[in-house]
């Protein structure tokens, strides 16, 4: 069961940059849950965070598999990664842009984290049949 980080606990950065790929084919469930958790900014500035895949984890495709909303608050944001139909998906990775405007320091800083973990299919099934009992 998958359970890790693709950008660590508590990483500060300034500019925009990649974590390292982790990764995902071995997973006996290709659907995930992402967790960005923002633990510390400086006011006027924005947070955008993006998951791109690779087949071989060192060439990763033009357009991202998942994005999260535009963030420019401290919070926990989850976001569900389902990649069944990416088969050939083996290794992904966060990419995080920066932006910050207003008076003051042009340097954006943000302290934050994106945690990956497996979603188990028995969850999956459970969700599943209550939403069709909703309809």
């Amino acid at each position: 069961m998958l359970d890790t980080f693709l950008v660590p606990q508590k990483t500060v950065v300034n500019a925009k940059g990649d974590g390292a790929p982790v990764e995902v084919g071995g997973a006996s469930n290709r659907v995930f849950l992402l967790a960005l958790e923002i633990t510390n900014i400086v006011e006027q500035e924005a947070l955008d965070v993006s998951i791109y895949g690779s087949a071989d984890g060192a060439t990763f495709g033009p357009k991202p598999l998942a994005l999260f909303p535009q963030k420019f608050y401290r919070g926990t944001h989850p976001l569900l990664l389902d990649l069944t139909a990416h088969p050939d998906i083996k290794h992904i990775r966060a990419h995080w842009e920066v932006n910050r405007w207003g008076r003051g320091s042009e340097t954006p800083m943000f302290e934050f984290q994106v945690a990956i973990k497996e979603v188990p299919p028995e969850i999956l099934k459970e969700a599943t049949a209550e939403a069709q009992a909703l309809v």
